[in-house]
């Protein structure tokens, strides 16, 4: 038996608030709109992102994204509105930074570094 597919859920107040923060985080409309409380994005050919309204769950996701040009994606971030924190530097690991959406659900979004 084998995982082929990672749903990662992020508790949010307002799915359709909400939708609108990660459609400028991401780039682009939700691939998925299942029913009124979700809303989900394809981010690679088995990696997914999905809104869902859980009241007592929000504000507590916190997911990594690994990029493959930290720059150029915080770039693209800060051309559609989105804040982010300062870039940090993981010897022989990663250049990561932080992203806080509405509700305080948190997304690392991270280089690996060459060799690491």
């Amino acid at each position: 038996m084998a995982i082929t597919d990672v749903f990662a859920s992020i508790p949010v107040a307002d799915r359709d608030a909400a939708a609108a923060w990660y459609e400028r985080l991401v780039g682009h409309a939700p691939d998925l709109i299942p029913n009124a409380e979700e809303a989900a994005w394809k981010l690679g050919e088995s990696a997914w992102i999905y809104l869902i309204e859980d009241a007592e769950r929000i504000g507590s996701a916190l997911h990594t994204l690994l990029v493959d040009d930290l720059d150029g994606f915080l770039a693209e971030l800060s051309e559609r509105g989105i804040a982010f924190g300062a870039v940090e530097t993981i010897p022989a690991a990663v250049r990561r930074t932080i992203v806080s959406d509405p509700d305080g659900n948190r997304i690392q979004i991270a280089q690996p570094l060459t060799g690491a």
